[in-house]
């Protein structure tokens, strides 16, 4: 055989191999599977589930879409083949009955039956104190399809004002309650709420919007009612406590008359308040004198709190974790003091100071 023939020949027939092996692989990138073809394990998942599809003719697929609101799936081609699709569910997709949509190179498309689970998630809340008809905002996540808000450990509904992917607002209601975490149901189930809402008309105050129960103002400083709007975290007035700079001072409130009554002795199991930060991060310090006409301690550490500067900072003390309530008695005064503060005098601003069962 004429030798150039042969190689000329053998080219031919590499290259049709080719040819045909290139239209074969693009034909499995263009083929679409029967969506009945298709098995997927898990049927049903929440954000971050990995799931798997597998059959044929699934090279090729370029994108995967949750279609309740066309929500995009992230997937690495690398670890799919033409018998298997491997990804994990976005935190991003809306929960309840849907379809995977799986399309190809040339924009064919094939439908999968799947259902996300999202429940409800809570990250925050504008505010843990309430009365009712307050108005609470929620974020977090896969709060738009919420159907029901409730008080746990109670028939006690709020009203959903408005609800979207990242924020619910509530309405408040009507309680006997004291204290309680929310019981919160969307289209994929029922969750409890880690944080717990203070219903303050059940509280022991000793400052809301002014002073109450027989206290009064009791500090070392410069310290007075505020009631300007940008300063207020509930109702119309805070308490501003100004610290001048390099005192050590200590500012809050006293009743010299009957005292703080031992409130451990009426069920209350914690101190509650609102703080917002000065001009810089500190650690204040709870303080208080069990003795009519005596004074606070600028030196007692038993007790810190760290406030963040400029916003409104949350505490909920354990009333058994406080020296002075630890053994059960009654004070005259109770406040905050600061080593220092040493760069600047600082006012913080306090609301809700309570005393919860």
């Amino acid at each position: 055989m004429n030798p150039k023939y042969f190689i000329k020949t053998t080219l031919f027939l590499l290259l049709s191999s080719a040819l045909i092996i290139a239209c074969k692989k693009d034909d499995s990138a263009n083929s679409v599977p029967s969506a009945a073809s298709l098995k997927i394990s898990p049927d049903s998942g929440a954000g971050g589930n990995l799931v798997t599809i597998t059959g044929s003719d699934l090279a090729g697929v370029q994108q995967i879409i949750l279609d309740n609101d066309s929500v995009p799936v992230s997937f690495n081609p690398v670890f799919n083949t033409n018998n298997a699709l491997l990804f994990r569910v976005p935190d991003t997709a809306n929960g309840g009955d849907q379809n995977i949509i799986l399309v190809k190179k040339n924009g064919a498309s094939v439908k999968i039956p799947f259902k996300v689970i999202a429940l409800v998630t809570i990250s925050g809340v504008s505010n843990y104190d309430f009365v009712p008809g307050d108005e609470i905002t929620l974020t977090g996540n896969n709060l738009g399809d919420v159907s029901n808000v409730v008080l746990a450990g109670t028939n006690d509904a709020a009203t959903v004002v408005s609800a979207s992917k990242k924020q619910l607002v509530i309405k408040m209601p009507a309680t006997s309650a004291n204290r309680a975490k929310l019981t919160i149901t969307n289209s994929s189930g029922t969750i409890t709420t880690t944080q717990e809402l203070v219903n303050i008309n059940n509280t022991y105050q000793l400052f809301t919007d002014d002073y109450e129960n027989g206290v009064q103002n009791g500090s070392w400083g410069p310290a007075t009612t505020s009631t300007d709007a940008a300063n207020v975290k509930t109702g119309t007035a805070s308490f501003a406590a100004t610290y001048q700079k390099g005192n050590w001072s200590a500012d809050g409130f006293a009743n010299w008359g009957t005292g703080i009554p031992d409130l451990t002795k009426q069920g209350y199991t914690y101190l509650t308040f609102w703080v917002k930060g000065g001009l810089e991060d500190y650690t204040l310090y709870l303080t208080a004198s069990t003795k009519a006409g005596g004074s606070y301690g600028n030196s007692d550490q038993s007790t810190p709190i760290n406030v963040k500067a400029g916003i409104w900072n949350y505490f909920k003390l354990s009333l058994s974790d406080i020296k002075l309530w630890s053994t059960g008695s009654s004070c005259a005064q109770i406040g905050w003091w600061i080593q220092g503060p040493n760069d600047q005098d600082e006012t913080f601003y306090f609301d809700d100071v309570m005393f919860v069962k």
